[in-house]
């Protein structure tokens, strides 16, 4: 990892992990993180009619509140907290989708979809499989959770979400905690605690429109201004010519 004249980390969670494994020199490492594409997760771009198709795909009843975790299924994202925080908020309405592939996870699927079903939730929570139009899903959900119970590096989801003017809800550990503004961009809750993660999703689905509005727009700005993939590359770029010059 280190044999590089020049190291670049994606966080500071990152650059923070390298250095206590490593102990290298503080000019020979920088951080970049990695960006969404503010062009393609743009809310005023988003197809309507992509987004109805998706509705209609998922079966996603009227007027009622979706909840997304987009992630493959692999145990350290989390599916399993949020299918118990969701146990816990049953007395206010919500459908969830589980969206990511499972193809290679058949054991641990047929595991969370017994988990939907001892906690009641059968009607209520929904595991999609692989989703192509990732824009649309982000579109027709109000509230999206990444609930991973390990940290991750930079935490894509959290960008896009922002991006797309939604309400992100997070673990409060690793690269989350550098890419939402807690309480003015989403929410932060505590690593693999249904409980408090249950209170976070049960504020925001009660949260008035101006409020979600509010949070949406301000996370918007947040990723254009730190988190934008042409930024990314250009400080890439600028780092590599810096080397070859």
């Amino acid at each position: 990892m280190i044999r590089g004249e020049f190291v670049i980390a994606i966080s500071k969670f990152i650059a923070d992990d390298i250095q206590s494994r490593y102990q290298i020199e503080d000019d020979t490492l920088k951080i970049i993180p990695r960006g969404a594409d503010i062009s393609l997760f743009n809310p005023e771009d988003a197809s309507q009619q992509a987004a109805n198709r998706l509705i209609k795909e998922w079966g996603v009843p009227d007027d009622t509140p979706v909840i997304m975790l987009p992630a493959r299924l692999t145990r350290w994202k989390g599916h399993e907290v949020l299918i118990k925080a969701l146990s816990l908020i049953k007395d206010i309405r919500f459908f969830c989708v589980l969206v990511g592939d499972h193809d290679t996870k058949r054991n641990y699927k047929s595991e969370l979809e017994n988990r939907i079903k001892f906690q009641g939730l059968t009607n209520r929570v929904k595991i999609t499989g692989h989703c192509k139009d990732m824009v649309s899903a982000y579109k027709i959900s109000d509230i999206v959770v990444s609930a991973s119970v390990e940290p991750e590096a930079f935490g894509r989801v959290s960008v896009e979400t922002q991006s797309m003017q939604k309400l992100i809800i997070a673990s409060n550990i690793g690269g989350s905690n550098e890419t939402i503004i807690d309480e003015k961009t989403g929410f932060l809750f505590e690593s693999g605690d249904p409980k408090s993660l249950a209170k976070k999703m049960m504020r925001a689905l009660t949260m008035d429109e101006t409020s979600l509005k509010k949070i949406g727009i301000e996370g918007r700005k947040n990723v254009i201004k730190k988190f934008n993939v042409e930024k990314m590359c250009f400080s890439t770029y600028s780092e590599y010519k810096r080397l070859i010059n």
